[in-house]
């Protein structure tokens, strides 16, 4: 295998027959049919007989082959007296269920397969010279990609360009720290060579070119995933209450059948008709719809919320949805259209329309768009751009207004990314014909005009006094009371230093409008209505935070806008007062490690925390939360990763939507549950009445399956796939630790309701012996017309086991 870490810049491009501006798309189409897809091998494909056998190992399965086994038995001993036919029946009972099941989870498997098609890794990949998104199973060796802050590396490749460029490689090397890397910078072991990116790393900070080496099971990672066995999942909560539900029934079912076994045998029944009854009672209490109701309702919530855009990776976070108290949510993209444009450009003491500025050919607007387009990380492409979705709106206006080509025809010298702690980000390039290169500053106004001291006024710059900041300060104070996000833009001559910290001439202001999305205020209606409460948490301006939150219903009194600084200056004692009194909070201007502070401490409070995020900086909150929620659209892979949950659309209505999925779930398991519980009576007290009342069996263990068969599985899978009740979002949140099998239910059915459907179903059956002459301790013969009447089949000739 070539050593590309070792080679020099020219031998790399030579080896890899590509370039710095990559590859034509034929040439990559060519070299996709060489090397086949970037994708690994991840699993070990469990064959499909082995997925059918698995269906057989539940302890109600194992009780009903024990059953067909003991019928089964008792024929041998006793041939002719159709103890046959039960174990026939038993075991097309058991196979009848593996089969439904196994259909189910088969069809699951698919619908999981192609969530994951509809999330594909994408990434910005230089094609004939132009930068395009591309699912990432489409790279090939010597493509170039562009990696930016939050990007997970799709290939093993050289950096051939690096701005501040940190890579997280703990997943390969288990290194905890970030490694800037350096495209100069070699070693003989390729893992510790700062050249290299690899498959399945994190971009943590800044951004750069790589020209791929390695796809698919040729890369690092890949080699290890050849070597490694996939490891059983864990099991889920909702299986766990499955498991205690099947460990209390079959409890009961044996106790009843032993004990009742022993009673028939005292009272002068033979063992084999005794066993037989034992059989027939812990028939009747084993619901034989469970496991393919459970797996169907699953499936079709699945569909449901794939169909609203919820992309749910782990079913058993399903359960949390339904119990979320607490939402805490992004405003951007979020709550808002993530449609981001400048609305409005503040230059000196003048305010413009967006599409005034730059007609004017003032030496001011050109500076404001030098600053647009060149202190900016990200790239247009052919359906939009790459990258922050500000810098993108800024690339996108420049276009509109300016030659925004001619602009970026410049040199870059250096650049400092955006960070949460200064910012701001600083960009130095030359531009054509000047030899001093500029720096330009771009970031929040209050950060920026700390790093000033003079400001631009049309064709002269003057000092930057404090009424001149304080005039900027108001007019910020109005875009943000419009609803707009605020930026400001400052240069310097840049001939000292190539990113200096200070000594910058202001340029001006932007205004930046992202609309709240449409569907956003009925969906906070009824998070109210849920009793859920709604936090909004967001870096942007305090002033244009609470003016959105008030269009979309968030804020209906006055509220409460914490901003970082202040949330910083809080106790724990203080914050948590604060979440615990206040209803209407928005926190503003606020560092990603002050989200995992707001998460952690609603849950000390005893929340059930949802947390949107989009950012890498959000994977803590997102992991720490009771429920993460990453954006499907514009979240990095490192946030989708942290997540329970992907919003296909980005849209905050979609959580709502999923957390009614989630209540209505838990709701239709226990609506089932309550049903088939309450048909065990009346199916037991018929045998226990046929022991110790001398009277004809009014059911035998043949009809209770076909009554099972009927009247547990069909109605059963109708409640298993109902649609959510209209009044399932007007409740309260429902406690966490709530069973599926409580105490109450259990008394409920066995104690209440199964014994008014009993006593209903004794009364039919004695109204019909008497209506027909018969006489207490009378034998009916199994072809009587009046018992056949009764249970529509064969019974016995008097208290003998009837001829099944």
């Amino acid at each position: 295998m070539t050593a590309f870490h070792t080679l020099s810049r020219a031998e790399l491009y030579d080896a890899l027959d590509s370039s710095a501006a990559g590859l034509s798309e034929a040439e990559a189409a060519k070299r996709l049919r060489q090397y086949g897809p970037n994708e690994l091998t991840v699993r070990q494909q469990v064959p499909e007989i082995v997925k059918f056998l698995l269906q057989f190992k539940n302890f109600f399965a194992l009780l009903l082959l024990a059953g067909g086994a003991l019928a089964m038995a008792a024929e041998r001993l006793d041939p002719g007296a159709g103890n046959l036919y039960i174990a026939i029946a038993l075991l097309g009972v058991v196979l009848l269920n593996a089969v439904f099941t196994y259909i189910q989870e088969h069809q699951s498997e698919r619908i999981m397969d192609s969530f994951r098609r509809m999330l594909p890794a994408m990434v910005t990949v230089l094609r004939d010279g132009h930068p395009k998104r591309m699912a990432a199973a489409m790279l090939v060796p010597g493509d170039v990609i562009l990696l930016h802050e939050g990007d997970r590396v799709p290939a093993d490749g050289r950096v051939i360009i690096a701005n501040d460029l940190e890579v997280d490689c703990a997943s390969l090397t288990g290194e905890s720290e970030p490694q800037r890397l350096d495209p100069d910078a070699r070693h003989d072991n390729i893992l510790e060579s700062r050249n290299m990116v690899f498959s399945g790393t994190l971009v943590q900070i800044g951004d750069g070119h790589v020209i791929v080496c390695n796809t698919g099971m040729t890369t690092q990672i890949g080699g290890i995933v050849a070597l490694t066995k996939s490891t059983e999942s864990t099991e889920t909560p909702i299986h766990r209450e499955l498991g205690y539900f099947i460990r209390v029934i079959s409890a009961i079912a044996i106790a009843l059948g032993v004990m009742f076994f022993i009673v028939s045998v005292a009272i002068g029944n033979g063992a084999i008709a005794s066993l037989i009854f034992a059989i027939g009672i812990i028939v009747a209490n084993v619901p034989e719809g469970l496991l393919p109701t459970v797996t169907l309702s699953l499936t079709m919530a699945s569909k449901r919320m794939a169909a609203k855009n919820a992309l749910i990776k782990n079913l058993e976070s399903v359960e949390t949805l339904g119990s979320t108290t607490v939402i805490c949510t992004d405003k951007t993209g979020t709550l808002t259209q993530n449609r981001l444009g400048v609305n409005t450009v503040v230059l000196g003491d003048r305010e413009y329309a967006a599409d005034e500025a730059g007609i004017s050919g003032d030496p001011i607007c050109d500076t404001a768009l030098q600053c647009m387009a060149l202190c900016n990380a990200a790239e247009l492409t052919e359906d939009g751009f790459s990258g922050d979705a500000t810098d993108g709106a800024l690339l996108q206006y420049v276009r509109q207004v300016a030659d925004l080509d001619a602009i970026l025809r410049t040199e870059k010298i250096a650049e400092q990314p955006f960070n949460y702690a200064a910012r701001c980000m600083i960009a130095t390039h030359r531009l054509p014909g000047n030899d001093t290169p500029r720096a330009y500053l771009k970031g929040a106004p209050e950060a920026v005009l700390d790093m000033c001291d003079r400001i631009m006024r049309d064709d002269r710059t003057e000092a930057l006094s404090t009424e001149r900041r304080d005039a900027v300060i108001d007019h910020y104070r109005t875009l943000a009371a419009r609803g707009e996000r605020g930026l400001a833009y400052a240069w310097r001559p840049a001939a000292d230093s190539d990113l200096p910290q200070d000594g910058y001439i202001f340029i001006g202001l932007t205004g930046m409008i992202d609309p709240p999305r449409p569907e956003v205020p009925e969906a906070m209606a009824r998070c109210h209505e849920a009793g859920i409460k709604v936090v909004m948490i967001t870096g942007d301006y305090g002033l244009t935070a609470a003016t959105i939150g008030r269009q979309i219903g968030l804020i209906t009194g006055t509220g409460t806008v914490i901003h970082g600084e202040e949330l910083a200056a809080l106790g724990e004692a203080e914050l948590a007062e604060t979440l615990r009194d206040r209803d209407e909070i928005i926190f503003a201007r606020i560092a990603p490690a002050q989200k995992l502070q707001v998460v952690q401490a609603f849950q000390a409070l005893g929340e059930t925390v949802t947390v949107t995020g989009d950012g890498v900086n959000d994977a803590p909150a997102l992991k720490n939360a009771d429920m993460g929620v990453a954006m499907g659209r514009m979240g990095t892979d490192v946030a989708k990763e942290a997540s329970d949950m992907v919003l296909m659309d980005d849209n905050f209505a979609t959580i709502v939507s999923a957390i009614e999925e989630g209540r209505t779930i838990f709701d239709n398991i226990k609506k089932f549950i309550a049903y088939i519980l309450t048909s065990n009576i009346p199916e037991i007290l018929p045998f226990i009445a046929f022991v110790l009342l001398d009277i004809p069996l009014p059911l035998t263990v043949l009809l209770i399956l076909c009554i099972d068969l009927g009247t547990d599985i069909l109605p059963a899978l109708g409640l298993g796939a109902e649609r959510p009740e209209t009044d399932v979002m007007k409740k309260k949140p429902r406690p966490r630790h709530e069973r599926l099998l409580s105490r109450n239910l259990l008394l409920m059915s066995y104690g209440i309701i199964g014994m008014i459907q009993a006593a209903a179903g004794f009364f039919s059956y004695f109204v019909i012996l008497y209506g027909g002459g018969w006489q207490w301790g009378q034998a009916l013969a199994s072809d009587d017309p009046l018992y056949r009447t009764t249970i529509a089949g064969r019974g016995p000739r008097s208290r003998a086991p009837p001829s099944w």
